[in-house]
């Protein structure tokens, strides 16, 4: 027979609420940016009010943790389904203020009309606190200074057509809102993340799944021991700021207190930095920070050890709990470090990727930032840094390395490092998965697509930047200049020539047939068949002229053909070449990439 993994309650709103403010139950999301509309917490209120159910909140009880003397500690629940209810419920019942999407503190403002129906609720507005029917703000009717006879009395004289037992009756039946009752999904102490998860998906109607993430995040949030709310904080700005630097600005304009923060001098300088390749969401933050620190993968690792989880005896105990939060908390400074972070950029850069829609994978930005921190850590000597995480990171790209279960390959990939070390490592891995096979007919089938976003192809071009390559036909425009100003992607079997000979979309547009053009260049070739604008080129060069761009030498039109990975005899090709044409300049283009990554 199975055991029951938890259990439910009925509690009622103002039970649960006292609970809140008095820590039995830690909401952490309490100073997250709220993300539901105005709209949406009347409807909550009115659901309440007219009895209709309104779900269950979901918390899972933090395990009991042995002290350092001896004793033992039982542990808080931690709401981690129906923050966002809850905090309607403060927001609008307790008059307290919320955080919004631009993290500014705002209230959130209720009305009700007891003379319309059996009551009616709305967002406030000005015209709704003019309009002497409407009581402006529920907060004034829940407050228990409240005296409802004088609230009635006074609602009267204002409206002097106002049925008084109706009004006495709805404001009776809108302040015992506070007694109705509430489900609570208790989850046991004992159980993991994977088993919490899938409880919350089977019980959660939406189907909703929380990342491991989510749990450490509230995990960090609910204890403030150990300064784990201000921890949590500090992630979300961090984050925040990296996206919207004038941020800086509500921050200190509106959170004083952290703002003198050891972990806001650390993060000051993000208010001038507007360098968007790298971006990491608190999910990326965390990770990072946990897997480089602790040399584990997996984030249900972090929760235990935050837990105070020790992983030989499978008890609990305070002082793992302190020592982990210690630990994550040197390990995010670290993250956010000026220099750490820049020059990480700069290396990213350094091999190309110069655009972020040249890198779609924020894992792979994400473990390479891993392999730096754990260099600087060693204190590896700069350059030889810079040489292993550029390598990682492309080798990361070109073997999928994050694309499946990317938390099972960062826990692979740390463990092995802590090992044996980076060099060793990637050097392993080279070995035995960039091999001829991969240069020779791996990844030109990977370079058999027409999804232009494609990994490989940003690749490719990352290739063409590092090596300082000129646009396709250009004298002087190189292709990092033309990815920096979004110049034109140019067919080189014109797109309109292959339609007229019936091909599709996923034909024409195959990324083997792409090339990085100037607009001007790519506009005078129209739709002419390679065998003509090519042969064209060719003749004009041989006499010192320009057909197309400004290239009038042969020898530097067949080197600018040679960065483009052209075949050659591409001047007597006609349509019924471009299928030999397309696997052709695959496999050069592979093979541009194996020097590339041979450079780096």
């Amino acid at each position: 027979m199975s055991v029951q993994k938890y259990s439910v309650n009925q509690h009622n709103i103002q039970t649960l609420l006292t609970w809140i403010e008095s820590g039995e139950i830690a909401i952490p999301e309490i100073q997250r940016p709220f993300v539901w509309s105005n709209a949406k917490v009347r409807d909550l209120i009115d659901s309440l009010y007219t009895g209709y159910p309104v779900g269950y909140l979901i918390a899972w009880r933090n395990p009991d943790v042995r002290l350092k003397d001896g004793t033992t500690s039982s542990g808080k629940r931690v709401l981690i389904d129906g923050q966002q209810r809850v905090t309607a419920l403060m927001a609008s019942l307790l008059g307290r203020e919320i955080i919004n999407d631009e993290y500014k503190r705002t209230r959130i403002t209720i009305a009700f009309n007891p003379m319309e129906g059996s009551g009616r609720f709305e967002v406030a507005n000005p015209a709704i606190k003019n309009d002497s029917l409407w009581i402006p703000d529920i907060s004034q009717v829940i407050s228990p200074e409240i005296k409802m006879l004088k609230l009635v009395q006074k609602y009267c004289e204002k409206n002097p057509r106002a049925d008084q037992d109706r009004v006495y009756e709805n404001l009776e039946l809108l302040k015992s809102i506070v007694n109705n009752s509430i489900g609570m999904i208790e989850l046991n102490s004992d159980l993991d993340i994977e088993t919490v998860t899938e409880i919350f998906i089977r019980i959660n109607s939406k189907g909703v799944v929380l990342s491991q993430a989510d749990f450490a995040m509230s995990k960090i949030a609910a204890n403030e021991t150990y300064g784990g709310n201000e921890l949590r904080k500090c992630i979300d700005y961090f984050c925040h700021l990296a996206v919207a630097p004038d941020f800086y600005r509500e921050i200190t304009s509106h959170d004083e207190e952290f703002s003198r923060s050891e972990y806001f001098q650390k993060m000051s300088w993000l208010k001038n930095e507007n360098d968007d390749l790298y971006d990491p969401a608190y999910t990326d933050m965390l990770r990072v920070s946990f897997t480089s620190e602790f040399k584990r993968g997996k984030l249900q690792d972090l929760v235990a050890l935050l837990s105070g989880r020790n992983f030989a005896t499978r008890t609990y105990e305070e002082e793992i709990a302190e020592v982990s939060f210690a630990r994550l908390k040197e390990s995010v400074h670290r993250f956010m470090n000026e220099t750490n972070f820049k020059r990480f950029v700069m290396i990213v850069r350094s091999a190309g990727f110069i655009d972020s829609s040249m890198l779609r994978s924020q894992n792979i930005l994400n473990f390479a930032y891993i392999v730096y921190l754990s260099l600087r850590d060693q204190n590896v000597e700069a350059t030889e840094i810079e040489t292993t995480v550029r390598r990682w990171l492309v080798m990361s790209i070109l073997t999928r390395r994050y694309s499946g279960s990317a938390e099972s390959a960062f826990d692979l990939d740390i463990r092995r490092i802590d090992e044996i070390g980076v060099t060793k490592y990637l050097a392993d891995i080279e070995k035995a998965e960039l091999s001829d096979a991969l240069w020779n007919s791996g990844l030109p089938q990977q370079l058999n697509t027409s999804v232009v976003s494609s990994p490989f192809f940003n690749l490719y071009l990352a290739a063409q930047v590092k090596m300082n390559d000129k646009g396709f036909l250009s004298k002087d425009i190189t292709v990092s200049d033309l990815i920096s100003y979004r110049g034109d992607v140019h067919h080189i079997f014109p797109k309109n020539f292959l339609k007229s000979n019936g091909l599709s979309r996923g034909k024409y547009n195959q990324v083997a047939n792409y090339v990085m053009m100037q607009s001007e260049i790519n506009i005078s070739i129209k739709d002419r068949a390679p065998a003509e604008y090519f042969g064209a080129l060719i003749r004009e060069c041989e006499t010192g002229n320009s057909a197309y761009g400004g290239i009038n030498d042969p020898s530097e039109l067949k080197e600018n053909f040679k960065q483009h990975s052209i075949p050659q005899g591409i001047e007597n090709m006609q349509f019924e070449n471009y299928e030999d044409f397309l696997e052709k300049r695959r496999e050069l283009m592979a093979h541009k990439i194996r020097d590339y990554y041979q450079l780096l």
